[in-house]
Order: C-alpha cells, then sequence, then structure tokens
C-alpha cells in the first residue's frame, strides 16, 4: 500500500540568501582557491584575507535568521564545548599561533553550520546543497576541457579528473554530496506531491555522479552508493507500507552483521579482491606510528590543528619512520586524537551519537520531509571519517554539514498557532422564532418551511 503524500512547504528561504549561503558553501569546499592561489596547499595571508568577506556574510546570514538560529541552543551548546575544548588546547599546543587563528576560523563556520541546519528547513538544504553542487559540478567540466592543466592530473594520477580542485578526491567527496543531495531532493519532492524541478535534479544527479566516477576515487564511490543508496531504500520503505518497512529493516540488520562478520574474519582477502592493498597503501604504518604518538599524550593530544604543521617534531618523526611525506593521519579519529587526546574524541563521538538517535526519532517526520538526507549524509560522514581527516576541522565542508544534521535533528519549529473557533453570532429574533409554537399558517403544502 502507498504512503500517502506528505503535504509540506520547505519553506524555502528568499534568493538572495539561498545564493549568499551557497557562495559560503562553495568557499568551504576549497574549490579554485587551492588549485590559483595555494598550489602547494600552504596557508598565506593572501588566504586568510579571502576568508574575511566570507566571514561577514555569515554574521549577515545568522543575524538575518536570528529567531530561527536561536532555536537550535542544544547545537549551539555543543558546538561551544567543542570549540572551548579546542581553544583550551592552545595552552599545550605544540603551535600555538596556528592553534589560536585555526579555532576561530572553526568557531565561526561551526556557527554557520548552525544557521545552515536551522535556518534551511526541510527540503530546502539538500535543494540548496544540489543546486551549487550543479554549479561547481557544471564549473569543474569546463575546468576539464576548456583548462586541462587546471582540471585534469598532469604528474600525479596522470589523466584523472580533479575539476575545480586540488586533488581529484576533493572533487570526489563534494559530488558525493551533491549527488546525495539531488537524491534527496528528487525523493522530498514524489513525497510531497511537488512536480516542479524533477529535471533540474536529474540532471544534477547525473552530473555528479559522472565526476565521482571520473576519479577513480573508490572512496569517493563507495561514500556514493551508501548515500544514494540510503536515500532510495529509505523512500521505497516509505511507499511500501509498514511490512515493506519491518522486512526491509530485518534485511538491513542481516546485511551489515554479515558484512561486519565477513570484515572482521578476514579483511585482506577482501581489500584485495576489491584490487586495494590490505595494507591501505601504507595507511597501517601510519596509523601504528601515530597511536604510539597518542600513547604519550593520550589526556590532551598536541593542540588543535598543530600536529601537522611545517614545522612539527612530532609528524617530522612520523615521516622519517614511515618514509613517506605524510600529510594527514588519512583517518579522522587517529587524526582527533593525536590533536585533542580521548576526550575530543569522545566528544565528537557522543555529538554524533545524539545526533543518530534523533534523526531516527525524527524519522517519519523531518526525514520523509528532506528526503531522507540526514540520515543518508551521516552514514556517508561516518564511513569518510574513517579513511580522511574531517573531523572537527576548521575550514571544511563534511565537518560543517555534519554539525548542520545536529542543529537540524535538535530544532523543533514551534508549532502552529491557531487562532481560536469563533463562537456562531446570536441570533436571538431568529432563535425565537425557530422555537415558537406552530399554527396552520406555518405549512405550505403541508411541509414546514426551512429553517435557518
Amino acid at each position: 500500500m502507498r504512503a500517502s503524500p506528505v503535504q509540506t512547504s520547505d519553506d524555502s528561504p528568499p534568493l538572495w540568501e539561498q545564493w549568499a549561503a551557497g557562495f559560503v558553501v562553495f568557499m568551504l569546499t576549497g574549490a579554485l582557491i587551492a588549485p590559483l592561489v595555494a598550489p602547494d596547499q600552504a596557508e598565506t595571508p593572501v588566504l586568510r584575507l579571502m576568508w574575511l568577506p566570507v566571514y561577514a556574510v555569515i554574521a549577515g546570514l545568522i543575524v538575518f535568521r536570528f529567531d530561527r538560529v536561536i532555536r537550535a541552543w542544544p547545537a549551539w551548546l555543543m558546538m561551544f564545548g567543542l570549540v572551548g575544548l579546542a581553544f583550551a588546547s592552545q595552552y599545550w599546543s605544540i603551535d600555538p599561533g596556528v592553534t589560536e587563528r585555526r579555532v576561530i576560523a572553526m568557531a565561526i563556520n561551526s556557527a554557520f553550520a548552525v544557521y545552515l541546519g536551522a535556518g534551511f528547513r526541510n527540503a530546502a538544504l539538500p535543494r540548496l546543497l544540489m543546486h551549487t553542487g550543479l554549479v561547481m559540478a557544471v564549473g569543474s567540466l569546463v575546468m576539464v576541457f576548456a583548462y586541462p592543466k587546471v582540471g585534469v592530473h598532469q604528474f600525479d594520477n596522470a589523466g584523472l579528473w580533479r575539476g575545480l580542485w586540488y586533488e581529484k578526491n576533493q572533487m570526489g567527496l563534494v559530488m558525493v554530496v551533491g549527488a546525495v543531495s539531488s537524491a534527496a531532493t528528487l525523493a522530498a519532492d514524489h513525497i510531497a506531491g511537488r512536480k516542479g524541478g524533477f529535471w533540474t535534479a536529474l540532471v544534477a544527479l547525473a552530473l555528479t555522479t559522472l565526476l565521482v566516477l571520473a576519479t577513480q576515487s573508490k572512496t569517493s564511490l563507495l561514500c556514493w552508493m551508501l548515500g544514494v543508496g540510503m536515500v532510495g531504500g529509505w523512500w521505497a520503505l516509505k511507499q511500501g507500507g509498514a511490512v515493506v518497512t519491518v522486512v526491509g529493516v530485518w534485511l538491513g540488520v542481516v546485511t551489515v552483521a554479515s558484512a561486519t562478520w565477513l570484515w572482521n574474519s578476514d579483511s585482506a582477502a577482501i581489500l584485495e579482491a576489491l584490487g586495494k592493498d590490505p595494507s591501505l597503501t601504507g595507511r597501517t604504518l601510519i596509523w601504528e606510528a601515530l597511536m604510539r604518538k597518542v600513547a604519550e599524550r593520550p589526556w590532551t593530544g598536541y593542540g588543535f590543528s598543530a600536529f601537522w604543521g611545517v614545522d612539527s617534531i612530532p609528524a617530522r618523526e612520523i615521516r622519517i619512520e614511515t618514509q613517506w611525506p605524510v600529510p594527514s593521519a588519512h583517518n579522522g579519529w587517529i587524526d582527533l586524537l593525536v590533536q585533542l587526546g580521548w576526550p575530543g574524541a569522545v566528544s565528537v563521538g557522543a555529538l554524533m551519537a545524539v545526533s543518530a538517535v534523533m534523526i531516527v526519532a525524527r524519522l517519519n517526520g523531518l526525514g520523509a520531509r528532506e528526503g531522507y538526507w540526514s540520515i543518508a549524509y551521516l552514514a556517508v560522514f561516518t564511513a569518510l571519517s574513517l579513511s580522511e581527516s574531517v573531523l572537527l576541522t576548521h575550514a571544511n565542508l563534511p565537518w560543517v554539514l555534519m554539525l548542520a544534521i545536529t542543529a537540524r535533528a535538535v530544532t523543533f519549529d514551534p508549532a502552529p498557532v491557531r487562532a481560536p473557533a469563533r463562537a456562531p453570532l446570536a441570533r436571538p429574533a431568529l432563535r425565537a422564532y425557530q422555537n415558537r409554537p406552530r399554527i396552520a399558517s406555518d405549512y405550505v403544502n403541508g411541509r414546514r418551511p426551512l429553517r435557518f
């Protein structure tokens, strides 16, 4: 039995606000900045100046939507807790200057994340990300074919597409966000019975998927399958009714349990079957070396965003040990441990757990209205955090969207205020006329006249 459509509006903000928020999202992806302004990915004074107008836009958007943003106060409390921990780490950081500067950037971008989650209700957020992703996808195709020296890798990974970004994996992850958001927009519009925008969403899904495939990034492809698959799966369960939902959830649990058992039994064979090195291209060696560093400072870490600095002695020791210029841990949780120790990792894990519980609890309400975007992207982000350093970053789209999900999960719109029912006007004369004793003249052709 098909579920009845959810009649709701996605409460889209005005067009100028969508453009302003889309501009900030564009900047958070690092599009065009890295390949043109900082080709070596080094932090420069020019980059810092470029972010000043972005911060001004963020401040203006928060003030404009203050009535909505303030209702996400639980998300603000969690965000302030993480920012406070990162700020405190400057007192034991191996590079206090970098820690202090990047904590400020993280605080501002985290505030934008709360605005994004609370200000763009229902399907408005995935629709914003879909449109922004479509613009970046078209821009990437222009770079690939019109300016291949920028849009295509020339040395390492020669021939693979990177579009507007410094590296192909960056493009892959941004396009995954666009694809999942496009799928969620399609699902939300179908559930709500909206007709417009179908072809735009379909084109956005096709282009972003094409660019994910063009990167040949297995991580991006896995995230695409997980995110788009979850949107499609939950949408199908919504259409199928209660029985199909129970069967689908049961099959999902069995599949996850079976996959976990297979991975624990022989992960090396699975990786080899997927064409991957069992050492994950040397990442296991990096993780082992980093965990020894974590053991030296388990409760404090080395300071927020300080471990991988140019002059970092611990990072230099890791690079000498692994014989590779390691840029990051390639694992969000280990990277968080070396920055803020176990308190930081536990705090971020608790935030993600609270978000997951609230999202599942609101799946039939908010989940359906937004096309199951939150639960799909949370699954993508969780998987991504196991192979990329995306947790508690100072200027990175995946973490901003994670905080936006938290804000959406803990924010409840106030119930609409309905005007009290008006009592019918008293008509004493008419009521007296209707209740008077009947006489013969009241009847015409044997019938009582109509009563008003």
